[in-house]
């Protein structure tokens, strides 16, 4: 197999400064609602990279479940690496990739925990079982087995019953506050079209980047 061989050209359309729209949040939701009207698979789905206290960076697949003016929300177990290294380091890059598209957009900003209510009310929109999973899983941590994690599952099915589920207080979401924004849209003989939104000066200013 020869990976140098393996190529194909960017030909679905190009970016121009025209078509960005003012407000890298609203450009984000555009592009959004376009990759959920293309029928991309998760298309809320992105890479989160942290960098931990000693400098060694990670990186994830997690969910975007909330995007406002504020930021980009997700959720996570409180104890797993992801959350330890943001308390040690708050500052995240968020990588969006919707290959179908041609399209990708990264995010530099930083983390910090949204409220515990704003969590109660995402938490109370989960699948009865996916809260049950918050509770029996302690993410990322080692288990012995995925039996063990299963009996656990079922421990802690069986101790809430038929009831409300609460919040775990070691389960909760962070909201990403946003500092720069880079739009990506493939273009032939591998010359893309690059847009960057920073924040200067309380207003958002956008450059054009060489591919």
């Amino acid at each position: 197999m020869k990976l140098e061989d393996i190529r194909r050209e960017y030909l679905a359309g190009g970016l121009r400064r025209d078509n960005l729209l003012g407000e890298p949040i609203a450009q984000f939701e555009l592009w959004l609602k376009q990759a959920i009207e293309a029928g991309i698979p998760d298309p809320t789905a992105f890479t989160l990279a942290t960098v931990s206290a000693e400098g060694k960076p990670s990186q994830r697949i997690v969910l975007l479940k909330h995007l406002d003016e504020k930021g980009f929300v997700f959720f996570t177990n409180y104890g797993s690496k992801k959350a330890r290294e943001m308390e040690a380091n708050g500052n995240v890059c968020l990588h969006f990739p919707w290959h179908g598209m041609e399209r990708q957009v990264e995010i530099e900003g930083a983390a910090e925990r949204i409220s515990t209510a704003e969590s109660i009310k995402y938490f109370l929109t989960r699948p009865r079982e996916s809260q049950i999973g918050a509770w029996a899983s302690h993410q990322s941590h080692q288990i012995s087995s995925r039996k063990a994690l299963l009996m656990q599952f079922e421990s802690m099915k069986s101790k809430f019953g038929q009831g409300a589920i609460p919040l775990p207080d070691f389960w909760g979401g962070y909201r990403v506050k946003p500092a720069v924004f880079e739009f990506w849209q493939g273009g032939g003989s591998r010359l893309h079209d690059r847009f960057q939104y920073a924040r200067r000066d309380q207003q958002w200013v956008i450059e054009r980047l060489a591919p």
